[in-house]
């Protein structure tokens, strides 16, 4: 003979189940999404732009969340950098498209690299 008690965690078990599979249905989904673009942060005491890739799970105010928490540890962002606090996000500057130098005219007709 069952008891009430062993149907109602039979069913609480099989909800768990259901509830489960479609939580991962969703995140199939959202790992099939575009990354997210380059975030970049600037602080007066860190010299230049730190350009960051979010990775999965992560966005550009997550990112600036941890910079600026004087707890935080064990990312590697911007260089493996120390410097916690003073962060701010700015716009991520365009890479030229060539990597080598172009020859460029100087005034009296002397061209340098």
């Amino acid at each position: 003979m069952t008891t009430p008690r062993i149907l109602l965690t039979s069913s609480i078990l099989a909800l768990l189940a259901l509830g489960s599979t479609s939580s991962t249905a969703i995140s199939v989904q959202d790992e099939s999404a575009e990354p997210e673009a380059a975030c970049c942060f600037s602080n007066p005491a860190y010299s230049g732009i730190c350009e960051v890739q979010p990775a999965e799970g992560e966005s550009c105010v997550s990112i600036l969340e941890y910079l600026n928490n004087p707890m935080a540890q064990g990312k590697d962002y911007c260089g493996g950098t120390h410097i916690r606090g003073g962060w701010t996000q700015v716009e991520c500057e365009e890479k030229e498209s060539s990597t080598r130098p172009q020859a460029r005219s100087i005034p009296g007709g002397v061209a340098s690299k």
